[in-house]
């Protein structure tokens, strides 16, 4: 018996899809959601643009800044000595711009350094209170920067000195203290032990004289420190000893002591 080995030479023609190379089928599908996909490319047109324009208007602004910033501290350093009403005039200008680049640019790179230098314009001004406006915003909005941030207490910590309040100024060197990275320590101790002293406190002088001798030796405030430690020493040593031996009496009325 033999077989026969059919053949099916009918075969199934290839679609119009199996036809489309992979381009080919994208483009219809483009084609079939046409709107769609504009909708889509429309969207990502604008959120490009949008990143755009900040991109380019953040620059601007920091530009500004900067040109603001520029102008005010050549205007605060060009105030010639032998013209009080041209110097004055400066000043102002100078505080002036110093106030427009903070205000209106409050997140520029620049923005710290031009609120530190209106502070220092502003005492120069005598506007004390403005000066200590200026730090202390410099302390609450741009503390990172901790070598400024040091100086901003400084100038603080003297210019509450020059209003008459030495609490504040007490607590301004003091912040010094715990500033991490501050590179003025050494002058904080400094002033906080003259403090001590014209508060007639020798011991609280004695203890920050002998701090900032111990912990900072190679300061140049540290050789005023040690004769100012001799002082207060060799003061209260006398009186110790006279005090110890013999009440001094009090001094008449008609002889004032002397």
């Amino acid at each position: 018996m033999s077989y026969r080995i059919k053949l099916d030479t009918k075969s199934d023609a290839p679609g119009e899809a199996q036809l489309l190379s992979g381009m080919d089928r994208f483009l219809v599908m483009v084609q079939e959601h046409r709107a769609k996909v504009l909708a889509g490319l429309a969207a990502l047109l604008a959120v490009v643009a949008a990143i755009g324009g900040a991109v380019w208007y953040a620059h601007r602004q920091a530009d500004e800044a900067f040109e603001l910033t520029r102008q005010a501290m050549q205007l605060y350093i060009d105030r010639p000595a032998d013209k009080p009403a041209q110097a004055d005039e400066n000043l102002k200008k100078a505080i002036g711009l110093y106030r427009q680049a903070v205000e209106r640019h409050p997140r520029a790179e620049v923005t710290p350094m031009a609120l530190y230098h209106l502070g220092n314009a502003l005492v120069q001004a005598n506007d004390l209170a403005g000066a200590i406006e200026a730090y202390k915003q410099y302390i609450a909005t741009s503390g990172s920067n901790k070598v400024l941030l040091g100086l901003v207490y400084q100038r603080l910590g003297f210019v509450h000195l020059l209003n008459g309040d030495r609490d504040q100024a007490v607590k301004a060197f003091s912040a010094i203290l715990e500033v991490p990275g501050s590179l003025n320590k050494d002058q904080a101790i400094f002033e906080l032990g003259k403090l001590e002293e014209s508060q007639s406190r020798p011991e609280g002088a004695l203890a920050r004289y002998q701090d900032l001798t111990k912990s900072y030796p190679n300061s140049p405030f540290a050789n005023e420190a040690a004769v100012r430690i001799k002082a207060l020493e060799v003061k209260k040593a006398p009186d110790a000893g006279v005090q110890g031996s013999v009440t001094l009496p009090a001094p008449s009325q008609a002889e004032p002591a002397k």
